[in-house]
């Protein structure tokens, strides 16, 4: 299957179970693939033959800046199911997301989830 890739988006988001963390706000980085068969796209040179990748960065924008959510679980299951049910040729979606500075004591790079969604016919 082909895949397009959506690498390190950056947003700022409130997403956390802790109350500054709603208030105070944090980066959040979302890479995704988009699964499909692109054949078609390659040959026609038509952009109705693939999905619009500034549509899908808009839409995962829209997600991590929108309303918190207690859990990157759960901003990582809407953006699969919102992209998913928004274009038509896209049959699976990996989404993972990122959260570069939770509230956790210790060294460590970052905590992320990551997640695979196909669609349902």
């Amino acid at each position: 299957m082909d895949k397009i890739l959506l690498n390190n988006m950056q947003f700022y988001g409130f997403h956390g179970l802790l109350p500054e963390e709603n208030r105070l706000g944090q980066r959040f980085n979302v890479d995704v693939e988009l699964f499909l068969d692109l054949k078609n796209a390659g040959q026609s040179d038509n952009m109705n033959d693939s999905v619009h990748y500034g549509e899908v960065y808009e839409q995962v924008k829209r997600i991590v800046e929108g309303s918190a959510m207690n859990l990157i679980e759960a901003v990582a299951e809407r953006i699969a199911a919102e992209l998913l049910s928004s274009f038509v040729l896209l049959s699976a979606c990996r989404v993972k997301v990122v959260k570069p500075n939770p509230p956790i004591v210790g060294h460590y790079e970052s905590v992320a989830v990551e997640i695979y969604r196909e669609k349902t016919i």
